[in-house]
């Protein structure tokens, strides 16, 4: 069975001649919805994903802005709001050491070196210049956890465990 990766939530349409407003949820945009690019949309209610191909792509303020191949009005694409774009497995490339994809991160445990456990990563967040790691504790507390050198001791994905060293404050 073929595994599935979100890449964006389509949110809206944008102007009358198709586009779609999408929410990204990939750290690779420009080549994810790089002009040519396959990719499946997953609507609710629908047994089966809609292959699509990327016809044009360009940012507006928190968006990116999708045209897709053979839809060019409005009123094909209404139809695709609330929809999943993803992609298989087989299109993931292959990271540099100390990037990680989104999927390996979320739900991994996180612990102190000292062997104190924090939580899960439930979610990450993508402010600015690094990303942030949302920690669920057991008692419900979230803690935000910054991916730089300074805390991450390391990452261990087969294991599902992440080490830091939290700096003064960021347990508190």
């Amino acid at each position: 069975m073929e595994k599935w990766f979100n890449v964006g939530k389509i949110v809206n349409t944008q102007g009358i001649k198709g586009e779609v407003r999408v929410i990204s949820t990939t750290d690779f945009p420009e080549e994810r919805y790089k002009k040519g690019n396959r990719l499946s949309l997953f609507l609710p209610n629908s047994q089966q994903p809609t292959e699509l191909t990327v016809k044009s792509h360009r940012k507006h303020k928190n968006f990116d802005l999708l045209l897709f191949e053979g839809y060019e009005n409005i009123n094909e694409v209404e139809k695709f709001r609330n929809g999943l774009l993803k992609v298989p497995e087989t299109q993931l490339s292959d990271l540099q050491e100390g990037e990680f994809y989104f999927h390996e991160i979320i739900g991994c445990l996180v612990c102190t070196k000292d062997g104190v456990e924090i939580g899960k990563v439930s979610e990450i967040l993508t402010p600015g210049a690094n990303d942030v790691w949302v920690v669920k504790g057991k008692n419900g507390k979230e803690h935000l956890i910054p991916y730089i050198e300074d805390v991450v001791k390391k990452v261990d994905t087969k294991e599902k465990i992440i080490l830091i060293h939290p700096i003064e404050g960021l347990l508190s």
